[in-house]
């Protein structure tokens, strides 16, 4: 499943989107947040930002030193939040240590919430009522629409269960009539669990972790999200190699999930525009 390939169909509405809201007389602004200097941080802003230049949307960053106050950082977010020429907020995690996440997260206000973490938009999400999600989750939603991948009657497996991936991922994989199992470190025979799945999601990111060829049921669809870097090369969690000659559908990393993620931040950023001005989409 070729995640730039998808996420090239997204970015080509998106900016058609862009077009039509500027009709309406709103050119949408995403308003990025990184605290501290982590090199890996800084690469997924740009990259951000120049997928928001691609498709018209325009962007602005907003860098804190590591040792800024959490205070400091929520008054920028309130800042932000007053200005009604901002239409999203992105805050980069993971903070540096000392900040309190969960915070940060409660003081953007959910209409911005491009990331989909405020515990207003993930409640939406557990009561089966879809707006601002999680950009990951919905990317793997993409994916499998995009290569008609069977969601309702199968078993889905999602090795993760964090707020950013494993729980909106579960929550989407349900609102479309999946039989869904959540594992993570503290599962029993995590193999056995994963050889019944018809689509099995694994998002640990640990060098010591691999899905195997047989740890995967024939002709299922496997979704690797996990990334780590191991000899200086990034690698996901699945051993894609020998995986891809059992599974019926495969996602590579990197060219996978990650596009898909960019693809939905803007997508997510044409939703809070139209939302703040009463639009449809």
């Amino acid at each position: 499943m070729d995640g730039k390939l998808v996420a090239g169909a997204v970015k080509k509405q998106v900016a058609q989107q862009v077009l039509q809201l500027e009709k309406h007389g709103t050119k949408p602004l995403l308003a990025t947040v990184q605290v501290g200097d982590d090199p890996a941080s800084a690469s997924y802003l740009r990259t951000k930002h120049k997928a928001t230049d691609e498709v018209g949307i325009r962007s602005e960053t907003h860098h804190l030193p590591a040792d800024a106050s959490q205070d400091k950082l929520e008054a920028l977010l309130t800042q932000l939040n007053t200005n009604p020429k901002v239409n999203g907020i992105l805050v980069q995690l993971p903070l540096p240590p000392g900040f309190n996440e969960e915070k940060v997260i409660e003081r953007i206000i959910p209409y911005k919430d491009v990331d989909g973490l405020h515990p207003i938009n993930a409640g939406k999400l557990a009561a089966g009522y879809e707006e601002l999600v999680p950009c990951t989750p919905k990317g793997v939603i993409k994916l499998l629409n995009y290569y008609k991948v069977p969601v309702a009657g199968s078993k889905a497996v999602i090795i993760n269960r964090s707020n950013l991936v494993g729980r909106p991922l579960a929550n989407l994989l349900l609102n479309r009539d999946a039989t869904v199992t959540v594992c993570h470190s503290k599962t029993p025979n995590l193999s056995g669990m994963t050889r019944t799945a018809d689509i099995l999601i694994s998002a640990v990111g640990k060098e010591i972790f691999q899905v195997r060829a047989d740890h995967v049921k024939p002709n299922s669809a496997v979704v690797d999200i996990g990334l780590t870097r191991v000899n200086g090369r990034l690698r996901g969690d699945v051993e894609f190699d020998k995986v891809n000659r059992v599974a019926g559908y495969i996602t590579p990393v990197p060219g996978g999930v990650g596009p898909m993620t960019v693809a939905c931040l803007l997508e997510n950023t044409i939703l809070a525009s139209s939302i703040q001005i009463g639009l449809k989409v």
